[in-house]
């Protein structure tokens, strides 16, 4: 008889290992996106996103190399349109698409200004 339970725990373990497999996300936003600035006052402002297969990632802001904003955010992806969020903060979605710009991919709002380059 026990045996028979050990068998029924193992097939049981086998069956329940085979459906929870996650299904592989490649999209081409994954990876590091940066935006860099210069502004009348010398200030050099640098923003990162870095966009992970789980649909989330971390956003930095360096004003002169100092670090002034690390967050996290989620994306999502709809017919080829880009929406960032960042819960938690009073920071504003990001709506883009992806460009390639003289060979640059850009991700690019719906104005035509440039969010970010890929690294």
């Amino acid at each position: 008889m026990k045996k028979f339970f050990c068998l029924l725990a193992i097939i049981g373990i086998i069956s329940a290992s085979n459906c929870s497999r996650i299904p592989e996300n490649n999209d081409p936003i994954i990876g590091i996106w940066n935006h860099i600035e210069l502004n009348a006052e010398e200030d050099v402002t640098h923003q990162e996103w870095i966009f992970n297969d789980a649909y989330l990632g971390r956003y930095h802001l360096y004003i002169n190399n100092s670090l002034e904003i690390k967050t996290d955010f989620s994306w999502s992806q709809e017919k080829g349109l880009y929406t960032i969020s960042y819960p938690g903060t009073e920071m504003s979605d990001d709506m883009v698409s992806m460009k390639t710009d003289q060979s640059v991919e850009v991700l690019e709002d719906n104005q035509g200004k440039i969010l970010a380059q890929r690294e």
